[in-house]
This record gives structure tokens, sequence and C-alpha cells, in this order.
């Protein structure tokens, strides 16, 4: 029996249950995320506080914010590991090009995700993370120190800074997730759906070739005994 699953089949069953996997993570860390929002203070020093606060003194805080960590971390690492079996899958071709745009910005806005809250427990190796960071974005020519002053909001790393960074992880990259994951799953069904449809009309094509190949001989067989009994 095991002779006879496709493995393509089971690769791309398997990529539909990681997209899943993936809109359900991505849906829990937008979750806990608004239920974070209502104790986080988004300023230098009370961002600090506001999230002890959660951990220590509201009850299942801690497992709030673990939860949202955890699901953006997952949101990640699966969806670099549904790169490979969409691709091991044979879902490389143009006509799954939806599932394969989506999946990118998915693991882009993912990764903006935990780029951008690198510094909003305003700890202290969130703070020199993300001080590294942007040396390294205003290296970049042309356009790094622009890009700096419009992630820090001017100067050093302030209040003006977690403001920005928390606008851009809420109300940016969180959308741009849940819909990359929204549109990547439901490309793939499509597209799935597609396929075995086309799949079923071609198998339809060759039964009825068979058919009338096997009527042919029949009546060529039937042709040829009428000749044989007029000789006869």
């Amino acid at each position: 029996m095991l002779r006879e699953i496709n493995p393509t089949f089971a690769l791309r069953r398997t990529s539909t249950a990681i997209a899943i996997a993936i809109l359900t993570l991505t849906l829990t860390a937008a979750l806990s995320g608004a239920m974070l929002a209502f104790y986080y203070e988004p300023t230098a020093g009370g961002s600090y506080h506001s999230l002890e606060y959660l951990n220590n003194e509201v009850n299942f805080g801690w497992l709030v914010r673990g939860l949202h960590d955890y699901a953006g971390n997952f949101v990640i690492a699966l969806g670099l590991v549904q790169m490979v079996v969409m691709f091991l899958g044979r879902q490389f071709r143009a006509s799954w090009l939806t599932g394969w745009i989506s999946g990118i910005f998915l693991i882009l806005a993912a990764i903006g995700l935990g780029w951008t809250a690198m510094s909003l427990d305003w700890s202290q190796t969130g703070f020199w993370r993300f001080s590294i960071e942007l040396g390294t974005v205003e290296a970049i020519p042309a356009i790094g120190p622009l890009l700096r002053e419009v992630l820090t909001g001017g100067g050093g790393i302030s209040t003006a800074t977690i403001l920005r960074q928390y606008a851009l992880h809420s109300y940016i990259l969180s959308v741009g997730a849940i819909a990359g994951a929204v549109v990547h799953l439901v490309g793939l069904l499509f597209q799935d759906r597609r396929e075995r449809r086309i799949q079923l009309e071609k198998r339809e094509e060759k039964v009825e070739q068979m058919l009338n190949q096997i009527i042919e001989k029949r009546q060529s067989a039937e042709t040829d005994e009428m000749e044989s009994a007029r000789r006869e």
C-alpha cells in the first residue's frame, strides 16, 4: 500500500497542512498581541515596567507573552519549511505563483515582526541589539541615514523610536502577516483543486480513448468475421 502513495501528492497535502498551521499560529500571535496591548506602554522605560507588571502581576500574563513570542518564531520556521516542501512537491511552476509570492511575503513580514519587537521590551539586550542593527541600516548606501531617521524618529533611541516600532509591529506588519497567511492558504487550496480537476479530466479522456479503442477493435473483429462468413 505504501508503494501506491504518490510522493508529490503527499508533499502537497503536507504543504496544505503547514499552511493551516501557519495561519493558526499567525492568528494566535495576533490575538495574544492584542491582549498584550491592554497592558503595554509604548514609552522608553515604561515599556519595560509594563511588561514586568504583565509577567509578575497579571494572571497568566507570562503565558500570553510566551505564547505571543513562540507563535511568531514558529511562523518564521514553518514558513521556511513550507518553501522547501513546496519545492519538493513540484509546486514551483507558474500556476502556483500565488502560493510562492504570498509565502515569501509572509516570511518577510514575520521576520519584520521579530525585528521590530527587538526593542519593544526596552531591555538591555534588546536595546543594544537594536543599536547594532541601526548601525547596519545606516551603512546602506544612499538611503541608510534616511531609514535610520525613519526608524528612530530622529536622534538616538527614545520614546519616539518605541512608538514607531510599535506602530510598524502592531498595525502594518501584523496585518500584512495575517493577509499573507490567508492568501497563501487560499492560493494553495484553489490551485490544488484546479489541478485535481485537470487530472480528473485527463483520466476521463484516457478512459474514453480506451473505450473507443476497444469498440473499434470489436467492430473490426466483427467485420472480419462477417467477411470470413461471406467467403465461406
